[in-house]
C-alpha cells in the first residue's frame, strides 16, 4: 500500500520545506511513500542571513541560481522530489508605512489564475495528502499567505472536471493539513526543559513576541512521531547555507532533549474527505483504510 501513497508539501520558498515538516517527509520517504515538494517561488529576494556568507557579490548577484542549488541539495538529503511553480519571490516588506510589493511578484498574482499551476501539479502527482500554511502563513510573509490561498483553491478545484480543464485529468486529494510545527505548546515545553537543565533557551524572545501578537492557539490535530529523522531535517536545513546560520538558534537545543520533550512534528487538519478520528499520529490516517 505504501508505494501508492503520495504526499505533497506546498511551500513558499526554498528552505521552507526544511524548516517545516522536513522530518515528517524523511520519515514517510523511509516508509516508501512518494513525497513531492512544490516550491512556489525561487526565493530570489531573500537576504543572505548567514553572516559567514554576507557581502559575497557572487551570491548576491546570482541569488536565484544559488538558492536553486541549495534546494537541490536539501531535496537530495530528504529523499524527496521537488517542483518549482515558477512564481517570483515577493520579498518581505519592511518599514512604516510598508512599501508596495514589487510588480509581478507572487503575492500580487490573481489567486484563481495562480492556483492553476498548483492544480496542474496535483493532477500530475496525484497526492492523497497535501500540507500547506494556515491563513496567517505561519508568519505574515506575503508569499506564505499567498501559498495558503492558492493551496485552498487548488485542493477544492483539482478534482472538479469543470475547473481548469487545461490542467489535466481531475484528481481529488483526500486530506489537507496546515503545518503547525512552531506551536506554542511545543515552544513552551522545550523552553522550560532547557531552563530546568540550566541551559540557555533561544525561545525567550519568541514567547515574548507570541504575547505581543496575542494569537489564539491553533487546533493541533496530528502529531507525527519522527524524532529519529531530526538530524536529517537539520542537514537539509543547513544545505540552505545562505539562509541559515549554523551557529544560530535553530541548532541550540540538544537533540536528546528535543526527542525526549517533543519527538513529533505537528499539524492542523484543515480539510478531509475521509473519515478521521482525532487526534492522529499519521497524515495518512483514514487514507490507508480507504
Amino acid at each position: 500500500m505504501t508505494d501508492q501513497l503520495r504526499l505533497m508539501a506546498v511551500h513558499a520558498h526554498p528552505d521552507d520545506e526544511s524548516s517545516k515538516g522536513a522530518a515528517t517527509m524523511a520519515k514517510y520517504v523511509s516508509e516508501g511513500v512518494d513525497v513531492l515538494v512544490a516550491t512556489c517561488t525561487g526565493g530570489e529576494r531573500g537576504s543572505v542571513l548567514n553572516p559567514k556568507l554576507q557581502g559575497d557579490p557572487s551570491i548576491e548577484e546570482n541569488m536565484h541560481e544559488v538558492r536553486a542549488k541549495e534546494m537541490d541539495e536539501a531535496r537530495r538529503i530528504l529523499g524527496v522530489k521537488q517542483s518549482w511553480l515558477g512564481f517570483v519571490d515577493s520579498g518581505l516588506p519592511e518599514g512604516d508605512p510598508l512599501p508596495p510589493l514589487p510588480e509581478g511578484c507572487f503575492a500580487l498574482q490573481d489567486i484563481e489564475e495562480a492556483a492553476g499551476a498548483l492544480v496542474k501539479l496535483i493532477r500530475e502527482f496525484k497526492p492523497q495528502v497535501i500540507t500547506t500554511y494556515d491563513e496567517n502563513g505561519g508568519y505574515p510573509h506575503p508569499d506564505h499567505i499567498m501559498t495558503h490561498k492558492i493551496s485552498m483553491v487548488a485542493f477544492d478545484a483539482a478534482g472538479d472536471p469543470e475547473r481548469y480543464p487545461e490542467a489535466g485529468e481531475p484528481w481529488t486529494p483526500s486530506k489537507l493539513y496546515y503545518n503547525q510545527g512552531f506551536n506554542r505548546a511545543r515552544t513552551v515545553a522545550i523552553h522550560e526543559a532547557l531552563l530546568a537543565r540550566g541551559l540557555e533557551s533561544p525561545y525567550e524572545e519568541w514567547l515574548k513576541r507570541w504575547e505581543e501578537f496575542a494569537r489564539p492557539d491553533r487546533n493541533i490535530s496530528t502529531h507525527v512521531p519522527c524524532g529519529e529523522f531530526f538530524e536529517t531535517r537539520d542537514r537539509a536545513l543547513l544545505a540552505h547555507a545562505t539562509q541559515i546560520d549554523p551557529d544560530g538558534g535553530w541548532f541550540r537545543v540538544p537533540m536528546d532533549l528535543q526527542r525526549e520533550i517533543w519527538p513529533t512534528e505537528d499539524y492542523e487538519l484543515a480539510k478531509s474527505r475521509v473519515d478521521v478520528s482525532l487526534p492522529e499520529d499519521d497524515l495518512f490516517a483514514g487514507v490507508r483504510d480507504a
